[in-house]
């Protein structure tokens, strides 16, 4: 799964905490995202969005989506990391905006709200996501 000059992907940079958008083989935006707050923990590689939800619920503490204690904020895109089924690891928004920009998660990519509504209006089931450190 290489990447193309044409069409749209994201690449997400770990040690800058930054997610690019790119277009055509040109960055057209970039924004600031948390990852994983220990080395590992954010997977790198080259992924592929394989699942979007509106107002996601955050299962492990059964925190329904919508909530304001809901740390997946207001979108879910989930990436195919092999043997997760693109429920494990994500792109998502937040409750803790504050936190943006450093290595705080427990492997996801987080964002702003509004960042990630964007992303998520504009980003197709199939995206391709280069994670690296």
């Amino acid at each position: 799964m290489g990447l193309q000059e044409e069409g749209v992907y994201l690449i997400i940079e770990k040690k800058t905490n930054r997610l690019s958008v790119v277009h055509n083989g040109r960055i057209i935006r970039t924004m600031p995202v948390a990852t994983g707050r220990r080395k590992g923990l954010t997977p790198t590689g080259t992924f592929r969005i394989v699942t979007k939800i509106v107002k996601p619920w955050y299962v492990r503490k059964q925190i329904p989506g919508g909530d304001p204690a809901n740390p997946l904020g207001t979108r879910w895109m989930g990436l195919n990391v092999p043997g997760t089924g693109g429920y494990t690891y994500g792109i998502h928004g937040t409750n803790r905006p504050y936190a943006i920009g450093s290595s705080v998660s427990s492997g996801c990519i987080r964002m702003l709200n509004r960042d990630v509504e964007w992303l998520y209006r504009h980003m197709p089931l199939g995206t391709v996501v280069l994670i690296k450190e």
